[in-house]
């Protein structure tokens, strides 16, 4: 397990014009709420607008494909970062769950044809989750905010140079 701060990064390109949609899962919101923040404040400090970021809740991770498919069918959004915090438990829940999400959002990134960013902690407990969320590993909203900017611009990149 990494000791370090994973939140740091370099070289971020301009997100002056960048239209960023983030949906959010509402469940283990103690966790989510942090990485949301950190997402919407980082998209902000490298140029995207307020009126630029679309932000929409679902219940729970399951329903981030659902929302990210919504927001990627109903508005013109140059990325989606999917914001949800999934806990190990008792049963065997988790491994659908994060099994689910993963796959289900990567269908949709592959259906649109837009960078869909996976922010899902998948953690054993609720302290490494804090610690994931603003806590002494960083902030996952953070690095999502940072690759789905990466990645608008790499799509930008290609759709201009080929």
């Amino acid at each position: 397990m990494s000791t370090q701060n994973l939140s740091r990064y370099n070289d971020v390109p301009d997100a002056t014009g960048m239209k960023i949609g983030i949906v959010v899962a509402e469940w283990n919101s103690e966790v989510t709420s942090v990485m949301k923040e950190g997402a919407i404040q980082t998209l902000k400090e490298h140029g995207v607008k307020d009126g630029d970021i679309i932000l929409r809740h679902v219940p729970g991770s399951f329903e981030l494909t659902a929302g990210a498919q919504m927001m990627a069918g109903y508005t013109s959004v140059d990325a989606i970062i999917s914001i949800g915090c999934v806990i190990r438990g008792e049963t065997p829940h988790f491994d659908y769950i994060c099994q689910g999400v993963t796959a289900g959002l990567t269908q949709v990134s592959i259906n649109f044809e837009i960078p869909v960013i996976f922010g899902v902690l998948t953690t054993n407990n609720l302290q490494q989750a804090l610690d994931r969320a603003g806590g002494k590993h960083g902030n996952k909203g953070v690095e999502a905010a940072v690759t789905a900017i990466k990645m608008v611009a790499l799509k930008r990149d290609f759709q201009q140079n080929g």
